[in-house]
């Protein structure tokens, strides 16, 4: 095993595979839509079902992604919640 080989495991066992609710694999930057309507805690509104998220970005979390809305900043959604378009 080269040197690049086993470095590139070792960024790949570190890496959190983040996976939307049809079990596809989501990235940094992708663009997701809503499955269901959610309340926003804090911000008094409702996200309703079929809203596009755009640009995402992956957490620590398997199962939270950090991203924006037009309305809200800093919002936090469970991936089982958003399909990849």
């Amino acid at each position: 095993m080269s040197v690049t080989e086993a470095a590139e495991k070792a960024a790949a066992a570190g890496r959190v595979e983040v996976r939307d609710a049809v079990g596809n694999l989501l990235a940094d930057g992708d663009k997701v839509t809503l499955t269901k309507d959610l309340e926003v805690k804090g911000a008094g509104q409702t996200l309703k079902r079929g809203t596009v998220i755009r640009s995402i970005r992956l957490t620590g979390d398997p199962q939270e992604i950090d991203c924006r809305h037009e309305t809200i900043k800093g919002l936090v959604l469970r991936a089982e919640f958003v399909r990849k378009l």
